[in-house]
């Protein structure tokens, strides 16, 4: 037995209510209360602008003159022999991090910049204080944070003036733009393709190697 639509349909049957009065003023605080849910936080917001701040600190890092010299000296290679603490080319682990980082890899880029920034770093701990910020992990923030502007020794911290004029400066290229280019695709394929080395891993602990430090001097000629 089949049943029509219009038996389906007839089997319907709407209740009858009386009809209501709109309340403007419910409806009024109704709209200002998602209104109030809708409107970022001050946590979020602050959260997003740190991961802006932090995709133009990268940026420029990339853009630096000798950066793929720098990831050169990092790179595996017959005549690199193993990676140690007391070799590691400190510029060379915070470019390649803000690679990682512009290339949609960020746990990765955390590994290299905590490897950057226990070789005394203080743009590698600016970056892991902006990355965490960005992940609303405001413990670990302060933590780096601290680190920029204290804890390490070898180098004179950066002053409040220039760190609010690196934010001031993060804020106009977010608004009018910046010369410092992003990562090309070719780019962002070798780091894809070294993250496949490594199947069933989150994390690119692996070193670069010479086709990505190639293509990381072709990106460089090309600006």
């Amino acid at each position: 037995m089949t049943t029509t639509l219009d038996a389906l349909l007839n089997e319907v049957r709407l209740p009858v209510t009386a009809p209501r009065r709109f309340d403007v003023a419910a409806g009024l605080r109704r709209l200002a209360a998602d209104a109030r849910r809708r409107t970022p936080t001050t946590d979020i917001a602050r959260a997003a602008q740190a991961g802006q701040r932090l995709g133009v600190v990268c940026r420029w890092v990339l853009n630096e003159p000798a950066v793929a010299d720098h990831v050169a000296k990092i790179a595996e290679g017959p005549e690199q022999g193993p990676l140690t603490e007391e070799h590691l080319d400190v510029d060379g682990a915070l470019a390649f991090a803000c690679l990682l980082y512009l290339t949609r890899h960020p746990e990765s880029a955390q590994f290299w910049w905590q490897l950057a920034a226990g070789a005394g770093s203080r743009a590698a701990a600016y970056c892991l204080h902006l990355h965490h910020l960005a992940l609303g992990e405001s413990k670990r923030a302060r933590h780096w944070f601290h680190q920029l502007t204290h804890s390490m020794a070898d180098t004179a911290p950066p002053d409040a003036a220039f760190l609010e004029g690196l934010e001031l400066f993060a804020r106009y290229v977010r608004t009018n733009g910046s010369t410092a280019l992003a990562p090309t695709g070719r780019l962002e394929n070798e780091v894809d393709r070294l993250a496949a080395r490594a199947p069933g891993r989150s994390v690119i602990v692996a070193r670069p190697d010479r086709q990505l430090v190639d293509q990381l001097q072709e990106f460089a000629a090309g600006r």
